[in-house]
């Protein structure tokens, strides 16, 4: 079985490349994240490393995560290795870039959120849809606010919908909007990255970014205790996420 990443360094071994590699969908599934989370361990201590540039194959980034296995028998396990790659790349101690275009959904979003360097098409997608199915996105509630402040964050994880690119980086949920979104990460890296101290560059990573990860850790260990002791237990999330499987209407009971 291929795997669902495709895993090289680039520049002289000094950036890291991680692109998902399942088009269309690039689906964010326990293969998926493992994949992601193997990459990262592999590669982020490498004491040369400055960087790492997460894209995507295809016309779309991410459809998003695995609904079945958001079902009530595997998502204790789904938000425990989702959660831990958010983590890993919100605390990675260099920079990481990520290049979007098309779709960019639920947990494929929640992904790129933990981020440190968002570039999207102006066409793309972005958006939290879990609560049409009756759930809500943990990671987002945890990083969206402190991207596009708290009223942004509420209107794109109460109504579920998305915005372009353009709309995205108005309201500062991508940090650049271009035709191109690989090839200006890219020159970003070769302008801004490549010719720092990669010691250096850790240091000044570490500082910006702990308090951050260190928030982050308490926020994702409170909203997952929410969402598997009551959201779950409730019949709308159920019903939710078996009508998305079974491509029907979902019959809302408000409880």
């Amino acid at each position: 079985m291929s795997s669902p990443l495709k895993v090289w360094l680039d520049r002289d071994g000094q950036l890291l490349r991680l692109r998902l590699a399942q088009p269309k969908a690039n689906i964010v599934d326990a293969a998926m994240i493992g994949a992601l989370s193997d990459a990262l361990e592999s590669h982020l201590n490498v004491s040369t490393l400055k960087a790492v540039l997460l894209d995507a194959e295809g016309s779309h980034f991410s459809f998003g995560a695995s609904v079945e296995e958001h079902m009530p028998d595997q998502c204790a396990d789904m938000l425990a290795a989702l959660h831990a790659l958010v983590l890993k790349l919100a605390g990675a101690p260099v920079p990481v870039l990520v290049a979007v275009q098309g779709q960019c959904l639920g947990g494929g979003l929640e992904v790129v959120l933990a981020c440190s360097r968002i570039y999207a098409a102006p066409t793309a997608a972005m958006g939290q849809p879990e609560i049409k199915l009756a759930v809500f996105a943990p990671a987002a509630s945890c990083l969206l606010p402190g991207r596009v402040g708290q009223a942004c964050a509420e209107d794109l994880l109460y109504t579920g919908r998305s915005v372009s690119g353009e709309e995205a980086g108005a309201m500062g949920l991508a940090d650049v909007v271009t035709d191109d979104p690989e090839a200006a990460a890219l020159a970003y890296f070769d302008k801004y990255l490549a010719g720092v101290s990669a010691s250096t560059l850790r240091h000044a990573v570490q500082a910006a970014r702990s308090p951050l990860v260190q928030q982050l850790e308490k926020d994702l260990a409170r909203v997952e205790r929410q969402y598997l002791d009551h959201l779950m237990s409730t019949h709308d999330a159920v019903e939710g996420l078996e009508a998305f499987v079974e491509k029907r209407q979902p019959k809302w009971e408000h409880r």
